[in-house]
């Protein structure tokens, strides 16, 4: 099993910034790709970002691209999530996950791809 926790959440003004972490233990893969998702309420869980375990692919969303920024230090276990300008739309829970042997990219968006998730951590951007 992999265990993940995320923080990093709070309360940000509009056009403020946070930066999210996910602390990540337990099996490991000899690849895999690391997601972030987000669930407002009342909608559905969406796609975010994802990074490949070697680095060298990233995928984002199209709300995300441009502001967000994934990272993952694999010496840690831990992959990021900065998030610049932010907007009132971007409250949400977020939620980071594993995809075993999975890739960083369009085809490796939806949830049932990932097998491991966290409990997640709120993020409300007031305006």
């Amino acid at each position: 099993q992999v265990q993940l926790v995320e923080s990093g959440g709070g309360l940000v003004q509009a056009g403020g910034s946070l930066r999210l972490s996910c602390a990540r233990s337990g099996r490991t893969f000899r690849s895999d790709a690391m997601g972030w998702f987000r669930q407002a309420p009342g909608k559905n869980r969406q796609f975010v970002a994802s990074i490949h375990s070697s680095g060298g692919s990233i995928y984002y969303a199209d709300s995300a691209k441009g502001r967000f920024t994934i990272s993952r230090d694999n010496a840690k276990n831990t992959v990021y999530l900065q998030m610049n300008s932010l907007k009132p739309e971007d409250t949400a829970v977020y939620y980071c996950a594993v995809s075993p042997y999975g890739l960083a990219g369009p085809t490796f968006v939806g949830q049932s791809q990932y097998d491991f998730w966290g409990q997640g951590t709120q993020v409300t951007v007031s305006s």
